[in-house]
Order: C-alpha cells, then sequence, then structure tokens
C-alpha cells in the first residue's frame, strides 16, 4: 500500500481528525500512533510524507526521524507542542524538512502538505556530473565520489536550486520564497541546510568549493554547466 501522508503522532483523536480532514480533500493519509507501528507501516507500504510527533509514547519522534532518514528520502515534517527554540534546531539537524507547531489550522496543515507533495511528485530527468558530485535529480539522489550522500527533502531541493542557477548570485529572499515556499524564514534556518549541504559535499566545507557565500548577496553553486 502507498500512502500519500502517514501522520505519526499519540495524540490519537488529533491524527485521526487531521487523517480524516487530509482524507477528505483527497491527500490519502493514514494515523499510526506509535513509533512501533511506524517501523511496521515502513516494512511493507510506503508514504511520500511524514507527520511525525516528537514525543511518542513509546520513543523519541528525533530518534525515529534518524530511523527512517537511514531508509528513506521523503519530506519529514515534524509536529509538536513544544516550543523550545533548541527542538526546532535539533529537528532540522537530524533531517526534518520543518517544524510545525500545535495546536496547528487543519486547513493550514493540508496547504503545507499538498505544496510539499507536490514539489516531491514532480518528475525531473535532469543530472548534474562533474566526476565528484553527481546527483539525479528524478531519484533524488546525490552522490560524491562514488559514496552515496544521505540528504533531507529540504537540503536536496535548496541543493536543485542552487545547481539549477549556477552561476548566478541567488539572494536569500529568492532562497526562501523558492525552496522554503515562505518570504518569513529567517536567515538562521537557511545557515543550518547551507552548513549542512557543505559538510555532505564539500572537500572542506570551511572553504567550500562548490557552495560560495557571496556576502551581503547570497550564494552562488560553481560547477559544470547542465
Amino acid at each position: 500500500m502507498r500512502v500519500d501522508c502517514i501522520i505519526i503522532d499519540d495524540e490519537k483523536l488529533l491524527a485521526d481528525s487531521t487523517a480524516e480532514y487530509f482524507n477528505l480533500f483527497g491527500v490519502s493519509t493514514l494515523a499510526v500512533y506509535s513509533a512501533e507501528e511506524c517501523r511496521s507501516f515502513f516494512k511493507t507500504n510506503t508514504a511520500s510524507i511524514c507527520l511525525l510527533d516528537i514525543n511518542l509514547g513509546d520513543g523519541s519522534g528525533f530518534e525515529l526521524c534518524k530511523e527512517i532518514r537511514e531508509k528513506l528520502n521523503l519530506p519529514i515534517l515534524f509536529i509538536s507542542a513544544r516550543t523550545s527554540d533548541d527542538d526546532k534546531i535539533i529537528a532540522l539537524n537530524i533531517g526534518g524538512d520543518d517544524y510545525i507547531q500545535k495546536p496547528y489550522s487543519l486547513g493550514v496543515l493540508l496547504a503545507k502538505v499538498k505544496a510539499v507533495l507536490k514539489r516531491y511528485k514532480q518528475s525531473e530527468t535532469l543530472e548534474y556530473s562533474d566526476g565528484r558530485l553527481h546527483i539525479d535529480f528524478g531519484s533524488k539522489q546525490v552522490t560524491v565520489d562514488n559514496q552515496l550522500c544521505k540528504l533531507t527533502f529540504l537540503e536536496f531541493k535548496l541543493l536543485s536550486y542552487l545547481v539549477k542557477n549556477q552561476g548566478k548570485v541567488v539572494s536569500k529572499e529568492q532562497l526562501f520564497e523558492s525552496v522554503w515556499e515562505d518570504k518569513f524564514t529567517q536567515d538562521g534556518t537557511l545557515n543550518v541546510h547551507i552548513r549542512k549541504l557543505r559538510e555532505a559535499i564539500e572537500r572542506d566545507p570551511n572553504h567550500p568549493e562548490y557552495i560560495i557565500t557571496i556576502w551581503k548577496d547570497g550564494y552562488i553553486f560553481k560547477g559544470e554547466k547542465l
């Protein structure tokens, strides 16, 4: 079985009502209520996006996110009632693609999920390769020196946008609007993702060759033409 969205949340009533609302508007959704139920689901089923609560009755959503990331490349949106900035930073660092605060508006959340699904399902055949770095935009896989590089959904989207605009200076505002589709995204969020990308693809993240910072203007990807 394949669904558009899987919700992992031990607040059963909230998870069920969210799933019911999504299904009503054409986003096939299944709710599970524990880390173990999530593991069981992915043994024989697939999903295009995860909504994952940080606090689960049988474990940490952070740890479950790490497990999922080891096997799957799909967007993971954290949903949580916790308000700590540290939680948000951890969520992004371990592979989460967004952090959504409870209580959330079902309509706003549905719109966000639909936007992510639209991007995720778009079929692309373009590739980038320079002998060291290879990016397959269709399969959303990145290899460095023939070694598979694990990126989150947003990290891959950010890298793709920079690569497809290589040779051009891309402003922070462009990245916020085109990658996050949110002009109010903060610099700190972008900086975390840029740092993670550099750690993944650069020979020396402190002296990048691919993703270059243009002071006060934004970033530029330097590489071979597509």
